[in-house]
């Protein structure tokens, strides 16, 4: 489809979904982040749904401001994936141990390595950078530096709720493999401490939300969010790379024989900012639950733990200011999944998948999300599809 546009009171919201398949308090959030001052434009993509702040699958260009809410507090969060030598044909027939051993090398939930991983630790992983980024960390926020061992510690780590690593078969039966995480908790707390910064400062007094409070630009608090913004993306970045390092590893252990080759990593954020150019102003784009997808950059679109993702390439769609879903989007709350499935409905729904199927991931069941096939056919004027995967081992943390 291309998209529907309704009315808002600053900039028209460009949907590419059927409105009438929004939540009501979506819809509202859309219609509050319209009235903002410096709005420019709003694209929402077919994944949307609710979410704390802004709504999640929301795009929000604006000029000269940036609202930390419309990022969400997995600052930098996204996916990577790499196509390997392998084919289905190289696979155990029992894939419990290799879950396991992922899960042995990636800690997962709030679980951290015990001793800090880096680039050093790997054999060829490009390092460069990485000594000035943890300089860099003496200048952020000081409410969080008392969090740096953790921060140190995490690195290289999964997290919970939607994050996962997972081995998935193309539809030519080569495996890849897929990873979905972002700042842990440091970037938590740096959104948390900047949204609460934003939300006293006196221009952002009489917003209809305020959690959709913005930081302007030439002022010490914008320049003190943007320095800790793009720390945490890059953040996010080094702890995917990291992960895949560990991951591979894994993989090669597991199938010696058979000497994997790994081709070069897609990888993507889809909670964070970027400076980009619309209709000649120089305008901050927020992508919340959103994939940049200008012409021919590469980028993932995952399913849930139970269906296809999708590697795709972008179109270049400037309605959408260049950008695509980040997945298949929630259709219900994590507690309305806890209420309204059981583990017997998550075993059926996730068959033939070596993973989790106890209670403390059916808020994870693929039940609970929009139907990713649907959410493609929605988007096919913003990205086209390269590669449908179909996982066979998923973790979660």
């Amino acid at each position: 489809m291309s998209y529907v546009e309704i009315p808002g009171a600053k900039v028209p919201i460009r949907m590419w979904t059927d409105p009438a398949t929004v939540e009501d308090v979506a819809l509202h959030q859309l219609q509050n982040v319209a009235t903002l001052p410096w709005i420019k434009g709003l694209a929402v993509m077919p994944d949307a749904h609710y979410g704390k702040g802004a709504t999640v699958g929301s795009v929000i260009a604006m000029a000269g401001a940036v609202c930390p809410a419309a990022v969400g507090v997995d600052i930098g969060c996204g996916m990577s994936a790499v196509k390997t030598s392998l084919t289905a044909n190289d696979l155990p027939g029992d894939l419990s141990r290799l879950r396991s051993k992922i899960e042995q090398s990636i800690p997962v939930g709030r679980g951290m390595h015990e001793d800090p991983v880096g680039p050093g630790d790997f054999h060829g992983l490009a390092t460069g950078g990485w000594d000035d980024f943890w300089g860099r960390f003496e200048g952020v926020a000081e409410a969080v530096k008392f969090r740096q061992e953790r921060a140190l510690k995490q690195m290289g780590t999964l997290g919970s709720g939607n994050h996962m690593i997972e081995l998935c078969l193309d539809q030519s039966d080569s495996v890849w493999l897929m990873l979905h995480s972002g700042s842990r908790n440091i970037g938590k707390e740096l959104a948390e401490y900047h949204i609460g910064v934003a939300q006293k400062l006196p221009h952002n007094q009489g917003l209809v939300d305020r959690d959709l409070a913005v930081f302007v630009s030439d002022t010490p608090q914008m320049a003190a969010y943007r320095n800790d913004l793009y720390w945490a993306q890059e953040y996010a970045k080094y702890n995917r790379t990291l992960m895949m390092a560990l991951l591979k590893d894994v993989i090669r252990k597991e199938f010696k024989k058979a000497k994997p080759a790994f081709e070069p990593e897609v990888s993507c954020h889809h909670n964070y900012v970027a400076e980009e150019r619309y209709d000649g102003m120089d305008l901050l784009v927020t992508r919340k639950g959103a994939i940049r997808a200008g012409s021919g950059e590469y980028g993932i679109i995952p399913g849930s733990m139970g269906t296809s993702s999708y590697i795709v390439k972008g179109l270049g769609n400037e309605k959408a200011f260049n950008s695509a879903s980040h997945g298949a989007g929630r259709r219900m709350s994590r507690n309305a999944a806890k209420r309204h499935f059981t583990t017997k409905d998550l075993e059926e729904q996730t068959r033939g998948v070596e993973c989790r199927k106890d209670s403390g991931v059916l808020d994870e069941i693929p039940g609970a999300y929009k139907n990713i096939d649907q959410v493609m056919q929605q988007q096919r004027d913003l990205v086209e599809v390269v590669a449908k995967l179909k996982q066979f081992v998923c973790v979660k943390g």
